[in-house]
């Protein structure tokens, strides 16, 4: 199933609660799909992937060669959750580096990796300032 969704209806695993084990991944994916979703009404032509490196990082969405986006549903980004965006970033492949989180307030790291809230997120993709 790609839509986690569709599995927790299936499942009738009712409403999924903040800080539970079904949250970040249904979290990861309302991410995931609203970007899918400007794509597709906006009509911009670039692929969605993502990545993992032969150290197994990972970065859970690629758009193009624009963006990078590791979705964490945590309140407080740390350093222990930017490890694959830094490991993708040395490859100096993509324009943008961000963490999307339940954070409060955007911040950058000394690194440039950008921490956006959520809301914040969702609101700059479908303005258009993210890609496109």
């Amino acid at each position: 199933m790609f839509d986690v969704g569709v599995v927790n209806a299936l499942c009738r695993r009712g409403r999924i609660e903040a800080r539970s084990e079904l949250f970040g991944p249904a979290f990861e994916q309302l991410i995931v799909q609203e970007v899918r979703a400007y794509l597709s009404y906006a009509r911009v032509d670039l692929p969605l992937c993502y990545w993992r490196s032969t150290s197994r990082f990972e970065v859970d969405l690629v758009v193009g060669r624009e963006l990078a986006v590791e979705v964490k549903s945590t309140e407080l980004v740390a350093d222990k959750h930017l490890r694959g965006l830094r490991a993708l970033a040395e490859e100096e492949l993509l324009r943008r580096y961000l963490v999307v989180s339940l954070d409060p307030t955007p911040r950058k790291t000394a690194d440039g990796i950008e921490v956006v809230p959520w809301r914040e997120l969702l609101a700059a993709l479908w303005a258009g300032e993210l890609v496109g």
